[in-house]
């Protein structure tokens, strides 16, 4: 790429207003870009993590276009389902990349590079289109591996038909690649096996001065006087539920109140659970804005994964966690990249699968306050030196003009 400015387009269902996971990591991302180059979006109507479009969005025209600070944005009114299950997504994904065709057609900048976001692994053939038509390069950015993720959360065996047909096209899809990305350097070992594409690392950030503890204050959820245990984040197939209702049930329920705050494909069967439990709250999501106030004014933060869930995802929720400055408990897969950034931070307790032990860790980090507010500020440091938005995105910048 030339210095000139350039058109570059990201195609992706998660967008503003979306403020939690890939739909804000995409949203800042763009705003960034938008500040050198011309910028647009493809993508579906907000809806996530709710699983139903936003009602600011719900009566508005099939194909909608709106603006975002300097990002055009192009979208299209996706089949979302109430109760997401394997076709329903299929089908919800199908939804998106076939009336997304016609955003295609109609792009005022026709795009020097196409930015498309894994998930949807479907947004890659978008992104041939316009290759075809408008002779862009592809950048393909993986969020997450869905395929895997999908087979890691139960959902059917690697040597069905399905999934190995869905493996064969996911690796020609990803033959188009003129450059590969994703977010952990586990994730970039398993795009190798996929791709031989030029890959780059695009780990997630954190915006520090949004995730401050120094400009916080007490969030109206958390004004218990107990010790204060905060999950704040997706409520879905990747955590380990099983896991954290026992934990409910070890913890001294006199000393320690649990607050759940989020939404997703489980919430129902985790906030049915919990009814029998006087000191667990659920709460739903809070806008970005409070999200700093919400994360800074726990004692603890807690993360079960479960533990087959290992190469497909580096939780974003984890920086957060790690920038408020208070210590975290986890659970996840031992060659996963929390486990590495834990043990490089020193920024809480690392745990291959539950047991008593947990619950002796929470006693540990919540009966030693200076212990605990040293892990914390070793989290806020780690993060910062390595994960700073600005850092981050300035490395992509440079790479989109060698592209």
């Amino acid at each position: 790429m030339s210095n000139s400015k350039k058109k570059i387009l990201l195609i992706s269902p998660n967008f503003y207003p979306e403020d939690t996971a890939i739909g804000l990591y995409n949203s800042q991302m763009m705003e960034y870009l938008s500040g050198y180059h011309q910028t647009s979006v493809i993508t579906g109507f907000p809806y996530y993590p709710q699983w139903r479009i936003y009602n600011d969005y719900k009566d508005l025209s099939r194909f909608t276009k709106e603006k975002f600070n300097n990002v055009t944005i192009y979208r299209h009114k996706q089949y979302v389902p109430k109760r997401p299950n394997f076709i329903k997504r299929i089908i919800h994904l199908i939804s998106f990349t076939i009336g997304n065709l016609w955003n295609i057609f109609i792009l005022k900048n026709k795009p020097d590079v196409v930015i498309t976001v894994v998930p949807f692994t479907s947004c890659i053939f978008l992104g041939m289109v316009c290759k075809l038509l408008y002779k862009s390069k592809i950048w393909i950015h993986v969020q997450d591996f869905e395929f895997d993720a999908a087979l890691q959360t139960g959902v059917g065996k690697r040597k069905s038909i399905i999934f190995s047909l869905l493996f064969k096209l996911e690796k020609w899809l990803f033959s188009k690649a003129d450059l590969a990305s994703t977010i952990s350097y586990s994730m970039l070992n398993k795009l190798s096996e996929k791709t031989k594409s030029d890959q780059f690392f695009l780990p997630n950030w954190i915006d520090e001065d949004k995730i401050n503890p120094a400009t916080s204050k007490t969030h109206l959820y958390l004004k218990s006087e107990k010790i204060k245990i905060l999950y704040s984040g997706n409520i879905g197939d990747k955590q380990d539920w099983k896991a954290f209702i026992q934990f409910c049930n070890d913890i001294n329920k006199s000393k320690y109140e649990i607050i759940i705050v989020g939404d997703g494909a489980k919430k129902e069967w985790v906030c049915n659970a919990i009814k029998v439990f006087n000191n667990i709250r659920y709460y739903p999501p809070v806008p970005f804005e409070e999200l700093s106030d919400l994360l800074c004014s726990t004692d603890v933060h807690i993360l079960f994964q479960k533990p087959e869930v290992i190469d497909t995802v580096m939780p974003s929720k984890v920086l957060g966690m790690m920038a408020s400055a208070k210590p975290s408990i986890i659970i996840g897969n031992d060659k996963s990249e929390i486990k590495s950034i834990f043990e490089a931070s020193g920024a809480g307790l690392f745990y291959s699968k539950y047991s008593n032990t947990i619950v002796n860790g929470l006693e540990y980090l919540t009966t030693d306050k200076n212990k605990s507010q040293k892990k914390g500020q070793k989290a806020r440091d780690y993060v910062i030196e390595n994960f700073s938005k600005d850092k981050i995105l300035s490395n992509m910048l440079k790479k989109l003009k060698e592209l």
